[in-house]
């Protein structure tokens, strides 16, 4: 199997933008990451995924916690820095939930304690039992096929 096209395959599944996050000796260290998810209501735990030779897998295992920022639809210049390989916090500001740095703005932000590791193929799973969230009005941002979209119009029916 080819890399590049089953790339392009799960290219198809249109998701949100997430900043992770996790602060460390003062310093806030995050990267942009759509591999997220609701695992479980009760308790409440979520599921993110993390390249293993990404500099916050390392930040995250020594913190065991981090914060997730779901970013709104006007919110791409953060998700381009974060996602960036030479990127910087210095002259960022960040908002704190439960003592851990979250996205000013983000349309939710989530807040975790890691409750369990998994090591699969490339990737590190962290399972996060959630500590706080916050939720604010807005639209999300989409990546889909390698690029930002925006919603079009509200979908009022539910799943």
């Amino acid at each position: 199997m080819n890399t590049r096209e089953f790339r392009d395959a799960m290219g198809k599944f249109s998701t949100g933008v997430t900043v992770v996050a996790t602060e460390m000796n003062g310093h806030v260290h995050g990267m942009t990451a759509n591999a997220f998810m609701s695992v479980s209501l009760e308790p409440k735990l979520i599921v993110i995924s993390v390249m293993n030779d990404a500099n916050t897998l390392t930040r995250i295992k020594q913190t065991k916690n981090f914060t997730v920022s779901i970013l709104s639809e006007n919110q791409k210049e953060i998700s381009n820095t974060f996602a960036s390989k030479t990127k910087s916090t210095e002259g960022l500001t960040f908002n704190y939930l439960d003592g851990l740095p979250v996205i000013p703005g983000a349309i939710a932000q989530v807040a975790c304690e890691v409750s369990a590791e998994h090591v699969e193929g490339d990737h590190t799973l962290f399972i996060g039992r959630v500590t706080e969230f916050r939720v604010q009005e807005g639209n999300p941002l989409i990546f889909s096929e390698g690029r930002y979209r925006k919603i079009e119009e509200q979908v009022t029916s539910t799943i």
